[in-house]
């Protein structure tokens, strides 16, 4: 599939989506800028069309499961449980500070919605299929849903789960690949080749659907619960990393700030207001 254009114009709510993400850049003054804005669409979706959670029972034995296995682009994750109300959307500011509920990372426990501790990639897909096998036998119809990027998919641990799930047959995952085309350090076609991406997912048992990860309408169609599906599913999101930045869209420079500037910060608003 053709990589997403990042001409088309945002809407007002992922604009605020994605201001929302630099009141928590701004708060700890560093982050993964590239990573969290590639994300924003995913997960916007996630929570406001597809997964049923319960911001006054997290921890309800019925709701949907969501993992973010890419554990550095936590800020998306954060805006989205702030907006549904897990906890107040003040908290984004504190970022990253040494008594924040939100770190650099996922932590369970910690922050209300977090399902698993991620951060250390190719961990996320395995703890996603403990829940579905485990779901599966509880006979709980919950939904599991782990989102990875595709720098991860480096890891050989991402196979040997996609090989449980294949062999189980668990239809109550969806694994959402967020597919920006570079890692930390270069392009992922570079570092490691994934492609044919769709067929490798097909060859180990998932259903597989390749979009464009910025496009409202075809996240929502692939995201749908398939009610006759008997396979788990894999939605391969083709992003831009830094979407709505211009000045970071497709540069791997962006992938992580040590230190943002009050200029910096007053820079990538002003981006995200012409975007």
């Amino acid at each position: 599939m053709t990589p997403p254009s990042s001409t088309a114009t945002l809407d007002d709510r992922s604009r605020q989506l994605r201001h929302r993400a630099i009141d928590a850049l701004a708060g700890g003054r560093r982050g993964h800028i590239g990573s969290t804005m590639s994300l924003i669409e995913i997960m916007r979706v996630l929570y406001d069309d597809i997964l049923t959670v319960d911001p006054a029972d997290p921890a309800s034995p019925t709701r949907d499961r969501l993992i973010l296995s890419k554990g550095h682009g936590c800020i998306a994750l954060y805006v989205m449980l702030a907006e549904r109300g897990f906890f107040p959307t003040s908290q984004l500011a504190t970022f990253c500070r040494f008594d924040s509920i939100l770190g650099g990372h996922p932590e369970y426990g910690h922050a209300p919605g977090v399902e698993a501790s991620t951060g250390s990639l190719g961990h996320g897909l395995a703890v996603g299929v403990g829940m579905a096998l485990a779901a599966r036998i509880r006979r709980e119809q919950h939904r599991v849903v782990v989102v990875l990027g595709d720098g991860e998919l480096d890891e050989g641990s991402v196979w040997e789960s996609a090989l449980a799930a294949g062999h189980h047959r668990l239809a109550n995952l969806t694994a959402v690949v967020d597919c920006n085309a570079l890692q930390s350090y270069g392009p992922v076609a570079q570092v490691w080749n994934l492609e044919p991406l769709t067929e490798k997912w097909r060859s180990f048992g998932f259903t597989p659907h390749d979009v464009d990860g910025h496009d409202l309408t075809s996240l929502r169609s692939a995201l749908r619960v398939d009610p006759t599906a008997d396979r788990p599913q894999v939605v391969i999101a083709r992003t831009v990393k830094g979407r709505g930045i211009d000045f970071a869209e497709h540069d791997p420079h962006w992938h992580h700030k040590s230190s943002l500037s009050a200029t910096d910060v007053e820079a990538l608003r002003s981006a995200i207001d012409r975007a």
